[in-house]
């Protein structure tokens, strides 16, 4: 079983990070529309994806979704 990291970026959970089989390595999985482009992507580490992921999540210019009650 592989081995992950919850990523947030502001607040937000925007995927996760999955150490592959490959050492030293992680893979993006993103769950977030504004990060989809990153799905699958390989980094050499932690700091490396989430500083990636979190100037891609703010680039695309996020805004927070809010939900009423009817």
């Amino acid at each position: 079983m592989f081995e992950s990291k919850i990523i947030e970026v502001d607040g937000v959970f925007v995927g996760a990070a999955i150490i592959t089989g490959i050492a030293s390595s992680l893979r993006f999985y993103a769950t977030h529309d504004s990060v989809r482009c990153l799905h699958n992507a390989i980094l050499p580490d932690l700091v490396a994806l989430k500083q990636r992921v979190t100037a891609t999540f703010r680039r695309m210019g996020h805004k927070a979704v809010t939900f009423r009650e009817a």
